[in-house]
Order: structure tokens, then C-alpha cells, then sequence
């Protein structure tokens, strides 16, 4: 994995689902890498999306490689079920996660991406002992739960540390942000070493879906 590449990840948390498949063709127009699916269970977070079954029909919608977030509850009871509906890369929370290393390597041997997300309070360091198992870290730049929120200025210096211990330690995971990515911070965002850029309402809530996805490709890769 190239820790260099600069990817868009548009989160369908901000999509029309009563018109979902045409939202994904809109992004994939605009040559986005990535489809973020934010999974929450209202529990772990104060807000409930959706499950395997809306995975499924997504994976079957599209090509691109679906990245899920989950923002839930006892993750590792779900692992499979978001797996087998084709999830690429899964991602779990730290703070939820007790035994960190063995779901790392279980989602791994099932033959998806491992990632790990942080919430805005959760010290890098706290990953200092599986990093190197890591293909991602996702560093949460608004308190998870609800799209079109205000990034949090912190979370730079959260992103830049993340980095000088990847060049350090010589690691390969991608870095990735999720949470009021727009086009006035995007460049500072890349510029601190992010490599995901997870963008929701900035896109989908846009009067041209493509053309908002676009921009931002053109300004990470700047």
C-alpha cells in the first residue's frame, strides 16, 4: 500500500438513498476512489444509519472499493456479516475495541483492509502498539454521529503527528480524516500528511454532485 496516494472517499451519509444509485454514479463520474460507509447503531454513537444489507446493495451498485466505519456497539460481532457484503476496508474504534491486535488480525485474515478510527479526544499514542499491523487510521475531525459538522482545528496536529511516526518507524498504513473536510481546509488537511479524505455533505449536499467532487480531487492533489 502506497502511503504517498491522495484518495476521495465520499460518504454516502450525506446521499439521497431514494436515489443511491444515481448519487454513486455522480461521484464515480468525478473519478472518487473510495465509498465511505458511515455504520452507526445509535448506541456507540446518538444516531442509527444502516446495515449489511444496505453494503450489499451498494457493493452491487458500484466498483469502487467500499470503506466501512463502525461506529458500533461490540464490532467484532459484525465483522463477517459486512465482510461477506463487501466491505474492502473495515474500521473499528479504539475506544470500543478491547482486544485490539486480535481483531486487527482477524479482519485481515478474512481478507479485508483493517483500519482503526480515533475519536477527537483519544491520544495518538493509544495506537503505539498496533500501528504496524495497521492498512489505516482514521482520525475522526468532528465527535462521530451526525454529517455537517464544523472540523475541529485540533485535529491537524493529530494528523501531522500520525504521520512523523509513520515516516519514523518506516510503516505503510493510510491516514485518513473523516468530519468537515471542505474545500477552505482540504489543502492544510493533505498538507499534514492525510491521505483518505472523507467528504459527505460537502459533496452530496452540493447543487452539482460531480463537479463538488472534482474540486476537491484537484485541491488534495495540488
Amino acid at each position: 500500500m502506497n502511503a504517498k496516494k491522495k484518495l476521495l472517499a465520499p460518504s454516502i451519509l450525506s446521499a439521497d438513498f431514494t436515489n443511491l444509485s444515481q448519487q454513486i454514479r455522480y461521484v464515480e463520474l468525478a473519478n472518487a476512489d473510495i465509498i465511505h460507509c458511515d455504520i452507526m447503531d445509535g448506541h456507540f454513537v446518538p444516531n442509527f444509519t444502516f446495515g449489511p444489507m444496505v453494503v450489499e446493495a451498494v457493493n452491487r451498485i458500484t466498483n469502487l472499493p467500499l470503506d466501512v466505519h463502525l461506529m458500533i456497539k461490540n464490532p467484532d460481532n459484525l465483522i463477517d456479516k459486512f465482510i461477506d457484503a463487501g466491505a474492502d476496508f473495515i474500521t473499528v474504534h479504539q475506544e470500543e475495541v478491547v482486544h485490539l491486535h486480535r481483531t486487527i488480525e482477524y479482519i485481515k485474515s478474512k481478507g479485508a483492509k483493517a483500519g482503526v478510527a480515533l475519536n477527537p479526544s483519544t491520544p495518538v499514542d493509544t495506537l503505539q502498539e498496533v500501528l504496524e499491523y495497521l492498512d489505516m487510521v482514521l482520525i475522526m475531525s468532528v465527535n462521530p454521529g451526525f454529517g455537517g459538522q464544523k472540523f475541529i482545528e485540533r485535529s491537524i496536529d493529530k494528523i501531522a503527528a500520525l504521520d512523523r511516526i509513520r515516516n519514523e518507524k518506516n510503516y505503510d498504513f493510510l491516514i485518513e480524516v473523516d468530519g468537515g473536510i471542505y474545500n477552505g481546509n482540504i489543502e492544510r488537511i493533505s498538507k499534514a500528511g492525510c491521505n483518505v479524505f472523507v467528504a459527505g455533505s460537502t459533496i452530496f449536499c452540493s447543487d452539482n454532485i460531480t463537479a463538488a467532487a472534482v474540486e476537491l480531487k484537484n485541491l488534495i492533489n495540488k
